[in-house]
């Protein structure tokens, strides 16, 4: 049967949405205080992924969920990757607020990690495997993500390594916490938690729109 939209209808929102986040990396790459090299290797995971999107959107086009968690996303990343996650505005505020003695935003982008990757892996293991909804199912999904968040904390580790040690220490964020690595980790699979335990059903819902959407009339 022929299409109801199309990809070419179903491509207008990422396309808006990719648009706006080519300005903002435009605006903050080049006035960034923290460096290019640091706006990069903060920052540039999201870009990768929105290059992925864009290389597979026409053999397999997502769910507008997902480009909408990329764009949350990759938002918390650059916010966190313009002063560094050390100095995230947000962070210093909420700092002062409530008395903390470090600044906490990092934990912000590694629930992030785990709270809207989670669906993109979903969405494909769903509909490229075998795999069926079920414990076992949130099990690997999860599993998935804390294997993610420990990779990207070797990434953090050899990217320090990579950088002087004022910009590697920058990068790294730790602030003096010796267990911010497994704190880092553990906040990934949080996010991916509670985005499969209240937003599954939302996320089949965007699935099924995209399914009758481009495949039925």
């Amino acid at each position: 049967m022929p299409p109801l939209i199309g990809t070419r209808e179903w491509a207008k929102l990422p396309l808006a949405l990719g648009a706006v986040l080519l300005v903002i990396f435009v605006a903050t790459f080049f006035t960034t205080p923290a460096g290019k090299l640091n706006w990069w290797l903060e920052v540039g995971p999201g870009v990768f992924g929105m290059v992925a999107l864009a290389l597979t959107f026409k053999r397999f086009p997502m769910s507008r969920l997902i480009y909408v968690c990329v764009f949350v996303h990759i938002l918390i990343l650059v916010y966190g990757g313009y002063d560094t996650y050390a100095k995230a505005p947000l962070g210093e505020w909420a700092k002062e607020a409530f008395g903390w003695q470090r600044n906490n935003y990092d934990k912000v982008g590694h629930f992030a990690f785990g709270f809207f990757p989670v669906f993109t892996l979903r969405e494909v293991l769903l509909r490229k495997t075998k795999l069926e909804r079920g414990g076992w199912f949130v099990f690997v999904l999860v599993s998935m993500i804390l294997g993610f968040a420990a990779f990207y904390e070797f990434i953090e580790w050899w990217g320090a390594l990579a950088l002087d040690p004022a910009g590697g220490d920058a990068f790294l964020g730790s602030q003096g916490d010796i267990w911010d690595a497994q704190k880092d980790m553990l906040w990934a699979g949080i996010g991916a938690s509670l985005a499969l335990l209240f937003f599954s059903r939302v996320h089949d819902a965007s699935m099924e729109q995209a399914r009758v959407a481009l495949t039925s009339r």
